[in-house]
C-alpha cells in the first residue's frame, strides 16, 4: 500500500513538473516559429544525437556486465543493458533519481544476483557516475576561468552549488567506502543527534540496520582493494558514457547548418548544466535543464534557433533517453526472471562477497 501510495505521489509529482516547464519555457513564445525552425534541422544529423543516447544507456551496461564478470557471473551483455535502462528510466522519473538503484536491484534479484554483489556493483556506479560531473567541474573552476566567464555568468550561482552538491555527495560515498569506521562513527553521532532533538524515536533496531548498512561499504572497500584496474578502467568507460550524451547538443548544432563554436566548447556547456542540476530534487532535471540551456546557449544558437535547439537537445538528452529506457524496461518486465535459465558451472548467481 505504501508503495503505491509512493508511486502515485511520484507520478503527480512528476506531471506537475512536466507541465509547469511545458507552461515556463513555451509560454509566450512564437510555437509556429519554433516548428518550422525545427522541421529544418538535418535529421542525418539527429540520429548520431540518438545513437549517443543509445551509447550512454550502453555504457552503464558495459560497466555492469565487466565487474559481473570480475565476480565471476556470467551474466549476459543483453540482460545488463536491461538492468541499465531500468535504472535510467526510474531515473528519470523519480526525484534525485532516486528510484533508479533500487528497481536495479529488484531485477538483478529477479536474476538470482545476491544483493551484496548487485549493491557493491551498482554503489562503484554511482561514486564513478559523479566523480565524471566533479573532475568537469572542479577542472572548469581551476583552468577555465575565462570559458566561465565568457557563457556561464548569468548560472555561476547555480553552477557552483552543483559542484558543491556532487563534491559532498563523492566525498561522503568515499569516506563511506574506505574509511567505514569513521563513517560509522559520523553516522552514530549523527543518529544521537536526531534523537535527542526529538526528531526521531529512540530504537534499537535504528542502529542495528546503520551497522548492517555499514557491510555494503567495507565489501566495497574489500572489492576495491583487489580490484584496483577495474576502478580505472570502469572511470574511463564512464567518462566516454557521460561525454557521449553531452555530444548530442553538438549534432543539434550541426543539423541546424552552424558552425564556428568548436565541438568541446558545445560538449563542455552540456557538462555544465549536468553539474549543476545532477543533484536537485526534480526528475531528470527538469525545468531547470532547459532554464540552464536558454540561459547559457544563445552565444551558441542565436536567439532564433535557442528554443528549438533547446528543445531537440532536450528530446535526445532526457526524453530520448526517457523514451528508449522506456521501452527497454518493459521487456526487461516481460523477460528477466520468467525465462528458464541455463546451469552455469562452478559458479551461480548466488554467489556473495
Amino acid at each position: 500500500m505504501q508503495s503505491k501510495k509512493k508511486m502515485i505521489v511520484n507520478t503527480v509529482f512528476l506531471v506537475v513538473i512536466f507541465a509547469l516547464t511545458i507552461y515556463g519555457v513555451f509560454h509566450g513564445e512564437d510555437l509556429g516559429a519554433m516548428m518550422e525552425a525545427m522541421r529544418r534541422a538535418d535529421v542525418r544529423w539527429l540520429l548520431p544525437g540518438l545513437f549517443c543516447v543509445v551509447f550512454f544507456i550502453w555504457g552503464e551496461s558495459i560497466i555492469i556486465w565487466y565487474m559481473m564478470h570480475s565476480f565471476q557471473i556470467p551474466v549476459k551483455k543483453r540482460t545488463c543493458f536491461l538492468f541499465s535502462s531500468v535504472g535510467f528510466f526510474f531515473s528519470c522519473i523519480t526525484p534525485s533519481a532516486s528510484g533508479g538503484q533500487p528497481m536495479q536491484l529488484y531485477y538483478m534479484k529477479k536474476e538470482k544476483i545476491s544483493l551484496p554483489v548487485s549493491t557493491v556493483i551498482l554503489m562503484i556506479v554511482t561514486i564513478t557516475y559523479k566523480a565524471v560531473l566533479v573532475v568537469v567541474g572542479l577542472g572548469l573552476v581551476l583552468f577555465g576561468q575565462g570559458f566561465l566567464h565568457r557563457y556561464l555568468t548569468e548560472i555561476l550561482p547555480v553552477f557552483y552549488l552543483g559542484i558543491g552538491l556532487n563534491v559532498f555527495c563523492v566525498t561522503a560515498m568515499l569516506i563511506l567506502v574506505f574509511h567505514p569506521a569513521l563513517a560509522r562513527t559520523i553516522l552514530v553521532l549523527g543518529l544521537k543527534i536526531v534523537e535527542k532533538l526529538h526528531l526521531m524515536k529512540r530504537k534499537e533496531s535504528r542502529l542495528k540496520k546503520l551497522e548492517a548498512s555499514m557491510e555494503v561499504y567495507q565489501n566495497t572497500a574489500a572489492y576495491l582493494g583487489t580490484h584496483k584496474m577495474v576502478l580505472v578502467n570502469v572511470l574511463a568507460i564512464t567518462f566516454a558514457q557521460r561525454f557521449a550524451l553531452f555530444a548530442a547538443t553538438w549534432f543539434v548544432y550541426r543539423a541546424f547548418h552552424l558552425s564556428g563554436i568548436s565541438f568541446i566548447t558545445i560538449v563542455l556547456l552540456q557538462a555544465v548544466i549536468s553539474v549543476s542540476v545532477d543533484m536537485l530534487p526534480l526528475p531528470g532535471g527538469m525545468g531547470i535543464s532547459e532554464t540552464l540551456f536558454l540561459k547559457i546557449f544563445p552565444p551558441v544558437f542565436g536567439s532564433a534557433l535557442l528554443l528549438p535547439a533547446m528543445v531537440l537537445s532536450r528530446g535526445l538528452g532526457y526524453y530520448g533517453e526517457l523514451l528508449v529506457s522506456a521501452v527497454f524496461t518493459i521487456v526487461a518486465q516481460l523477460t528477466i526472471g520468467n525465462t528458464k535459465r541455463e546451469k552455469r558451472g562452478g559458479t551461480t548467481y548466488d554467489r556473495v562477497l
